[in-house]
């Protein structure tokens, strides 16, 4: 089965990827009403082998509503004049999907505030104090 680069460590087998033509919609004439030119791409994310499991995870937060309840992220491309250029559009965008997922997030590693913010912090809720103080009515002192 031949496979597809998407990165130096990520390969996609072609059978992986499942497309379907359709109509596309919106104004366009005699064109658009006789010719298949929408392309559907389906890709099983949760059932792919290429893919390692933190990847496909952060795939399918990535997809959002284009994942469907069984792992399948569904993209469509239908905004160019030929079925070539529509496929080669959403094989292109699956693939920026793909290689988005394949970085990992910096873990985050819990800092204290030094000193001196905490003064300055401080310092700050002081004035704001005296500003709100200030704003009270006048006291009269006999």
């Amino acid at each position: 089965m031949p496979r597809i680069a998407v990165s130096p460590q990520i390969s996609l087998d072609e059978d992986e990827l499942v497309f379907r033509a359709a109509r596309a919609s919106g104004p366009g004439g005699q064109h658009v009403n006789k010719t298949s030119t929408a392309v559907e791409l389906r890709f099983d994310v949760a059932g792919s082998p290429s893919l390692a499991e933190d990847v496909k995870a952060r795939l399918a937060a990535l997809g959002g509503s284009r994942m469907t309840g069984e792992g399948v992220l569904v993209l469509f491309a239908q905004g160019r004049r030929s079925q070539e250029l529509n496929r080669q559009e959403v094989v292109g965008r699956l693939f920026e999907l793909i290689r988005a997922a394949a970085v990992r997030p910096k873990t985050r590693r819990p800092t204290r505030p030094t000193k001196a913010s905490k003064e300055r912090r401080l310092e700050a809720k002081k004035g704001r104090s005296g500003v709100k103080a200030a704003r009270g009515r006048p006291r009269l002192d006999d």
